[in-house]
């Protein structure tokens, strides 16, 4: 017998097929749907799902572009008890192979975007397959399986309410893999639970609502983009979906949907400024009044050019990761209705910046209302490792079926990150365990430095590695972006030429900036092209060392 006091994401439909019935609720191009069109939608197609033979806990494979359907297939494999696992369409043929093995779907459902790795797979490389569904006109050679289309699997419902919907074991509905910043990605399961209680911190803190138009700019195989979209699907805002995204197209987007609310990672929010920067007309301005950013913070110059062009907009900073479910802290950034922000933008941004880069790592804000916090400090002092608990936590890794939670009953699950708490109960950052570099019998974490070279308003962007070294174990190297009109030089005494920057001018910013001399870098290199990222917009670190032990190398070899 069905408990349905249990959280189920598909608790969503109600109030779209009742309050938001006749509302507009998803844009795809020129694909328009009411509340009662997406809920019919999703109803019939979770009944050809059930029809087809799947069962509570079968685990469906998705790849494709964002779309009006990818939410419907997330809701109907969900409504009929099954395992949605979103896959990353820009994966290699490899990556994608070793996903599928893990999470052993019995569906798999893409478009166009997935054929590249697609048109390598071989039918006993999947064993636990049995249907593949395209989501596109099948135009291409698909004929290893029996291609099968949505319009071909679904069922008109016997009846439309109550929704009876169903449950995987544990409550699991989502195998999101992380993005990984080193490694291969690793299957993370989640549950309804953790889902839905997202979905209620972004509606208590971001302030999503009905009325909100939300412009999908993240893909809905990574957890800040299918976070987000639960939360608009709770709340029955409107999902205006690209199929992936482009700085132009968004702009456009904005305007002539009137988009209100939007997240960004600092790389998104820089190409969507550089877009915006030479409009004379720009209406997005007036429209726009929410945006959360994660994946890093933003700098100085975005903070500054986001209240500029989107001066009613809260702009909203969140940390987390995929295994607890997507943001676990926020903090606000700006906002134009709070009275202290109404000074300058420019002396605000300043402001702003300067709070949440410190020596102590980079303030991420506070935790959400059911996030709880605490640092495994070792004797020394308040700084150790970032652990949390609540019902926002991943069940465990998929691939491996073993409890990812401390071993002292205390249900603790490690970040990976190591910070501290402040007195007004501000988690500071200070940077990954795993990226820690081991200088002179000393441990140096790359964001601290970096945090203090990008308050020189010479570096656009930074990244801070270590390289080995015979006598240091490990020697601290910066890879800068310089800023507009600022150049390079690579004299070794101090420039004092306007706009001009050198290695000893960065060391002894650091030195008045109060950064340990063990921490300073004693080696900068001018990046002249864009730093690697994952496709959430993090710095891929480790891809930046091996460039630049490539770099040293051939340096070496030509000496």
């Amino acid at each position: 017998m069905a408990n349905y006091s249990h959280p189920h994401i598909c608790q969503c439909l109600s109030r779209l097929f009742g309050f938001r019935r006749h509302f507009l609720v998803t844009v795809t191009g020129n694909r328009r749907k009411t509340g009662q069109q997406l809920v019919e939608e999703v109803l019939s197609l979770a009944q050809g799902l059930l029809h087809l033979g799947l069962a509570p806990g079968h685990v469906v494979a998705i790849s494709a572009h964002n779309s009006d359907r990818y939410l419907e297939w997330l809701l109907a494999i969900a409504f009929a008890g099954g395992i949605a696992a979103p896959l990353n369409y820009r994966w290699s043929f490899e990556e994608a192979r070793l996903a599928l093995a893990a999470v052993k779907p019995v569906l798999l459902v893409t478009d166009d975007s997935s054929y590249t790795w697609y048109s390598n797979l071989q039918q006993n490389d999947v064993p636990s397959l049995k249907w593949h569904v395209l989501l596109d006109s099948p135009s291409l050679n698909f004929t290893k399986w029996n291609v099968l289309t949505p319009e071909m699997i679904k069922r008109h419902p016997v009846k439309l309410e109550p929704f009876d919907y169903s449950w995987a074991p544990e409550g699991t509905v989502i195998i999101c893999f992380t993005s990984g910043t080193t490694g291969k990605p690793k299957g993370v399961t989640l549950s309804h639970g953790a889902l839905l209680i997202q979905s209620l911190a972004k509606i208590a803190i971001v302030g999503y609502n009905e009325d909100d138009v939300y412009l999908h700019t993240a893909p809905l195989c990574h957890i800040g983009g299918l976070s987000s979209a639960m939360t608009m699907l709770m709340v029955g805002g409107c999902h205006v979906l690209m199929p992936k995204f482009d700085a132009e197209s968004a702009i456009g987007a904005i305007e002539q949907y009137a988009v209100t609310s939007f997240i960004t990672v600092p790389a998104i929010m820089a190409s969507l400024i550089s877009v915006i920067r030479p409009k004379v007309i720009w209406k997005g301005a007036e429209t726009v009044k929410k945006i959360l950013n994660g994946g890093g913070s933003l700098s100085h110059e975005l903070i500054k050019d986001t209240g500029i062009f989107f001066h009613k907009a809260k702009l909203i900073s969140a940390y987390g990761m995929t295994e607890t479910c997507s943001s676990l802290t926020f903090l606000t950034l700006y906002d134009p209705m709070d009275e202290k922000t109404h000074r300058s933008l420019q002396t605000f941004a300043l402001a702003a910046y300067k709070f949440i880069q410190q020596p102590q790592g980079v303030c991420v804000g506070k935790p959400a209302p059911h996030v709880e916090l605490k640092i495994s400090a070792d004797a020394s002092g308040q700084i150790g490792r970032i652990l949390t608990r609540g019902p926002h936590i991943m069940l465990r890794y998929w691939e491996t079926h073993t409890n990812p939670l401390s071993q002292n009953n205390e249900a603790w699950l490690d970040t990976g990150d190591i910070g501290s708490i402040d007195h007004y109960g501000n988690l500071w950052l200070l940077g990954r365990t795993n990226g820690r570099i081991k200088s002179g019998g000393e441990n140096i974490y790359p964001e601290e430095v970096e945090a203090i070279l990008l308050q020189h308003p010479g570096i656009a962007s930074v990244v801070v590695v270590g390289i080995p070294d015979a006598q240091l174990t490990e020697m601290v190297a910066a890879c800068i972006q310089l800023g507009e009109n600022w150049q390079w030089s690579e004299q070794l005494s101090v420039s004092n030429e306007e706009f001009n920057l050198s290695r000893k001018n960065l060391q002894l910013h650091c030195i008045e900036n109060h950064l340990s001399r063990f921490k300073i870098p004693k080696m900068f290199i001018a990046w002249k092209k864009p730093f690697p990222l994952t496709t959430t917009g993090k710095i891929r670190r480790d891809e930046v060392r091996k460039e630049v032990m490539s770099l040293l190398q051939s340096l070496h070899s030509n000496l």
